[in-house]
Order: structure tokens, then sequence, then C-alpha cells
């Protein structure tokens, strides 16, 4: 078969568990029948309880790494996660505003499951400013919503609210995900344009630990869209994505990983 293959790319950190990151990101990628490439923003030493290390790269490196992607392949979509501090934002901008990588899915990462930062608080006005206007669609869980809003969240009528001020304030798309609203169903509000759209699924709830949802969650729509998915489209198969990869979770030890290995692209 010679049928060329998308290709996605995401600039982020390194899981050492395996469950998010860059290793979240590229398996979602296989799993959805499509290429994925690769830039790491920082090293982490992490499971499912906790960040006990994080060692940045160098931005040079960052930037080589993202030149060497688009130089050799035709980037369909990217998506960033963790970038950590100010000096690999601005790296990170600049090859965005310079290099060809498609569509741009930003998952604003600042604090991990497990309560540690993967933000400096330093960085956050560099990401609002050089990183979050580029986006096609930025994809904040509640607490990061509650950031990017300046508002409480506490109910699906607050999240709408949030999604639209997100929206208005960096100019792009926002989904805001309510998977952590206290409610018997997940709904993620999509705004567009001043346009609402709801995506609501059964709660999945597991015996164990798990962790990664938020850089599954992006990364699906980001091989969504570089597969030619319409913003909406790609946001419902993304859904469809992460609940399944919930919904067939395995134990590995006293953790529950998500099975990516369930999609039919």
């Amino acid at each position: 078969m010679n049928t060329p293959v998308p290709v996605a790319l995401t600039i982020a950190g390194s899981d050492s568990g395996g469950g998010a990151g860059i290793q979240a990101d590229l398996k979602t990628f296989t799993a959805m029948g499509v290429f994925g490439a690769s830039a790491i923003t920082c090293v982490t030493a992490q499971n499912p309880d906790a960040v006990t290390g994080i060692e940045a790269v160098s931005p040079k490196l960052i930037t080589a790494q993202i030149k060497a992607v688009t130089r050799g392949f035709p980037v369909a979509a990217t998506k960033t996660g963790m970038l950590f501090s100010s000096d690999i934002i601005h790296a990170v901008a600049k090859m965005l505003k310079t290099e060809n990588c498609g569509p741009l899915v930003v998952d604003p990462v600042m604090v991990a499951t497990s309560g540690a930062r993967l933000l400096k608080p330093d960085a956050m006005a560099t990401l609002f400013r050089e990183i979050l206007p580029l986006a096609t669609v930025i994809t904040p869980n509640l607490n990061e919503a509650e950031i990017l809003a300046g508002c409480r969240i506490t109910s699906l009528k607050a999240l709408q609210k949030a999604a639209l001020i997100i929206s208005q304030r960096f100019g792009t798309a926002c989904l805001a995900k309510g998977g952590h609203l206290a409610d018997s169903k997940a709904v993620d509000v999509l705004c567009v344009n001043h346009e609402f759209t709801f995506y609501t699924t059964p709660r999945v709830r597991l015996r164990g630990t798990t962790h990664g949802t938020g850089c599954t969650f992006s990364a699906a729509l980001t091989a969504a869209l570089a597969k030619g998915e319409n913003l909406h489209e790609a946001v419902a198969i993304a859904k469809s994505f992460v609940t399944n990869a919930l919904k067939n979770a395995r134990p590995a030890g006293r953790h529950y990983p998500l099975n990516f290995m369930l999609y039919n692209s």
C-alpha cells in the first residue's frame, strides 16, 4: 500500500510512567492511524502518584527537533503540551510562526494530576501572550479553564461562560473539559465564534488511579485534524476515543492506564 499516512507532531514533555506526555501522544497517534513525530521539551521522572524530577531540554535543541521534523515530513497538525518555561515557550512560538505545522491544538498544561507544577509561574504570561493566540483550539481542563478565564467553575453554566471568555480573550476556539465537575455525566463545551456545542458521555469510574486523559484527548483531537476532520467532528472523535480508552482500561499494578489500542481508524 502506497497511500500516504497523515503526520502529526507533538511538542511536549516525556513521562517516564508512560501514561501522559509524549508517550501518551505517540500511542494515541498510532492507534488513530496517524504517523507521530515529536519534539521533547522536558524529561520528567513520574508515575500517576507523583512527579519526582524535571529537567528541561535546551531551547536550541527543541528548535532543532521541530526543524528536523518539519523539514523531513509534511506535518498535517500539531499539538503542544508541557512547555515549562518562558525560554521554551519563546522558542516553540517562533517555530510555530515560521514552520508549516498545520492546525495547532494547545493543551495548556500547568499542573499534573498529582499536584506538581509543570509550568513555571513566571512562564504563565508568556504562554498567554505567545502560544495561546496561535492556537486553532485550546483544550483546558477545569482547573486550567479557571486560570485562563479568571473565574470559578462549579457548574456546566460556569464552564460554558469560561469557554466563551477564553475564546474571546485569545481569539481562538476553546474546548473546555468538564470531566472534573461533580456530575453524573462528563460534559465538554466547545466555543467557536460565540457558538456552543456540548459533548456528553456517561462518566467512567475506575477502581484505581489513572492519568494522561488530557494529553490523550488533545492528541486524539490533533490526529483527527491531521486526517482532515473539521473541528467539531474532531472533538467528537477525541471524546469517543478517550471515553473508550477509559472504559477499557486494564490494571497495571494498582494503576489503570488508558487502553490506547481499541480505536478503529
